[in-house]
């Protein structure tokens, strides 16, 4: 079975690759969403359902009839739309500390500071990126390479490829407003929820654990896990992050599994 990754609010494909290392024999198709990536200068509109009809138009391409999706951060939220308006596409979901409606403000400051600042070199950008609290402890090849990828232009004005407008929508959609809730809510396939216990800054968690337990309580099919010791980057991008996501996947490594925070049973 394929797996379509879909990234989150500020990155692009590359930060799934941790995740292509870990399953070498298992098809991982992961794209640009518009407004990010080599997909930065693709015009709007950046709406979520929007980004999930990409996302589809993109399986056609590629001859991908059916696949497990799996959504990290905003991507969470672009996998479930694209099973509400493309359910025959989808085999399962995975959301990784992303998808469910966000009833606090994100501090999405730092990452929007980014988006207007310019580098002189390429170095300097991935000094900014080595000092940012949830990546820089924990740099490795992969992030490097995550990094450069996403820097546009030509020295010394040298930027992120990230639309700010881009961003700026998505992040109003993240409420569960617009129909999302509503989306989520008549969903009726397997859907693994991963919670990360720290933040976009290695600080506070996206979601609370009763937000979580929420919709677990709504959703029958919904099974929820809680991750050990990692943030809302490094759950992805790195070896550790993904060793908890892998019972999650198809075709993982030998798994450690994240704590099961629930006893239901997913739909045979």
């Amino acid at each position: 079975m394929p797996l379509v990754g879909i990234h989150g609010i500020t990155a692009n494909h590359l930060s799934w690759a941790v995740v292509a290392e870990a399953l070498p024999g298992v098809r991982l198709v992961a794209p640009d969403l518009r407004g990010r990536g080599r997909s930065g200068d693709l015009p709007g509109p950046y709406g979520m359902a929007g980004h999930a009809d990409d996302v589809a138009r993109m399986m056609d391409a590629l001859g991908i009839e059916r696949a497990v999706v799996a959504g990290h951060s905003m991507g969470g939220f672009v996998a479930v739309w694209l099973a509400a308006r493309h359910p025959d596409r989808v085999e399962r979901l995975v959301l990784i500390d992303g998808g469910l409606p966000i009833s606090r403000t994100a501090d999405l400051g730092p990452a929007r500071d980014r988006l207007r600042m310019t580098f002189a070199s390429a170095q300097d950008y991935l000094a900014f990126w080595r000092r940012h609290p949830a990546l820089g402890p924990w740099w490795n090849d992969d992030v490097e390479r995550y990094a450069l990828y996403d820097l546009v232009g030509s020295a010394p004005e040298l930027r992120s490829s990230v639309s700010e407008e881009a961003m700026s929508v998505n992040a109003l959609e993240m409420d569960g407003g617009g129909g999302y809730a509503e989306a989520l809510a008549g969903l009726t396939l397997p859907i693994a929820f991963v919670r990360v216990p720290r933040g976009l800054l290695d600080t506070d968690p996206l979601y609370l654990p009763d937000e979580v337990a929420e919709w677990r309580a709504r959703l029958p099919w919904f099974e929820a896990y809680e991750a050990d010791d990692v943030n809302h980057y490094t759950i992805v991008m790195t070896q550790a992050g993904v060793r908890q996501l892998s019972p999650h996947l198809p075709g993982a490594y030998p798994p450690h599994p994240p704590r099961s925070t629930t006893t239901r049973r997913r739909p045979q």
